[in-house]
């Protein structure tokens, strides 16, 4: 299988001002009921028997997240039958930016990650899951009814999950890390050999993980030691990189990299991934429907297809990241017990993932950790 690169995560630049405002400034309601779920029309307006080969869908996605013949496989499907229009985005931001641009974006169901999927929903602008829609939702694990983010699956269906950790090379790293520090303050031998992300949160969470604070916390000073930590940690690295830390490993150009668990190339018997025994997180992306949609029927059709274990498979066959959706795990583990042998982040149980901490929105304060961004890339 071969891997597939896509920038889930990187911004397109520092958001000059925090989602929430963002939102607020593009006119999305903020209207939510007393469980968080945004108002909807009910679930009876919705018709289990509408003609769906008169129905349409336009989804946005990162590139390479799912099987390029998609369209087709929806087209062709007896009990789909209607056109899919693919639209590419390249980040969570970018992203944003096509659905808070106010009216309808036109676009019916959009694929981002957890954090972003509560934002939009905080703002108004989902519509909230009608289960009945979607029966292929019992193939999920249960523990993916349980993310920080939408508990109980309200308004967002995971479609990947993962975590965090150090990705290493056992030929170059004497002792294998067990701590965030091993990254931070790394041995004399080893500087200059290792990388860490830039994107926000990312680059946030081995320092916050290391002082035992939260990934998902505000509180200035503990912001601040956060960054102390950062700073003398980047005289020691070889580079900032979101994308090809795995290539550098391969080549052996780094020892030690932070990495998302998908994207350590532990195929190569060289290289090991673990979780720091501070912790980490846990990250979900996840299938959102648009409140305005005027394809609904369509939008929960397409989600119950993408649910089906051959369909939603292909992502851990594909692209090594794991899938909240337990008969799709089971298939890959049955058809394809080498790969899972070889990537050794596609075993990790629901269990183990759950000891992560989820990331979630935090509207105005996410400009905290823009300027935080920033001030690490300014420092000389």
């Amino acid at each position: 299988m071969s891997r597939i690169r896509y920038s889930r995560r990187l911004p397109a630049a520092a958001l000059a001002a925090g989602l929430a405002l963002a939102l607020a400034a593009c006119g999305g309601s903020s209207k939510t009921s007393a469980d968080g779920a945004a108002p909807s029309a009910a679930a009876d307006q919705l018709d289990p028997n509408a003609d769906l080969t008169k129905q349409s869908l336009n989804i946005t996605i990162w590139d390479g997240y799912s099987p390029k013949d998609l369209p087709q496989r929806v087209k062709q499907n007896p009990k789909l039958g209607f056109d899919v229009k693919v639209a590419i985005h390249d980040t969570n931001e970018m992203a944003m930016a096509k659905l808070t641009a106010g009216g309808d974006s036109g676009i019916d169901v959009a694929f981002v990650s957890g954090q972003y999927a509560q934002a939009l929903n905080e703002q108004g602008l989902l519509e909230p899951l009608h289960p009945e829609l979607i029966p292929n939702l019992a193939n999920l694990y249960p523990e993916a009814a349980q993310l920080s983010f939408d508990k109980g699956n309200k308004f967002a269906v995971p479609y990947t999950w993962g975590t965090t950790g150090i990705c290493y090379r056992t030929d170059m790293v004497k002792t294998p890390p067990t701590s965030w520090n091993d990254i931070l303050d790394p041995p004399a031998d080893l500087r200059g050999k290792i990388t860490m992300m830039t994107t926000e949160r990312w680059l946030a969470l081995p320092a916050l993980k290391q002082l035992g604070y939260s990934i998902n916390t505000t509180d200035d000073q503990q912001l601040a030691q956060a960054k102390d930590l950062l700073l003398k940690a980047k005289k020691t690295l070889l580079a900032y990189d979101d994308t090809t830390f795995g290539d550098k490993l391969d080549k052996g150009e780094a020892a030690m990299v932070e990495a998302w668990d998908g994207w350590c190339p532990t195929t190569n018997p060289k290289i090991k991934f673990v979780v720091p025994k501070e912790g980490s997180d846990l990250w979900s992306d996840t299938m959102v429907i648009m409140k305005t949609s005027k394809n609904k029927e369509a939008a929960h059709a397409f989600i119950n297809f993408i649910l089906d274990p051959s369909v939603h498979s292909w992502v851990a066959e594909n692209i090594l990241y794991k899938v909240p959706n337990k008969a799709a795990m089971d298939l890959v583990f049955k058809n394809d017990a080498d790969l899972v042998a070889k990537n050794t982040p596609l075993q990790m149980n629901p269990a183990e993932l759950l000891q992560g901490e989820s990331i979630v929105d935090l509207g105005e304060a996410s400009t905290k950790y823009t300027r935080l961004a920033q001030e690490i890339a300014a420092n000389q």
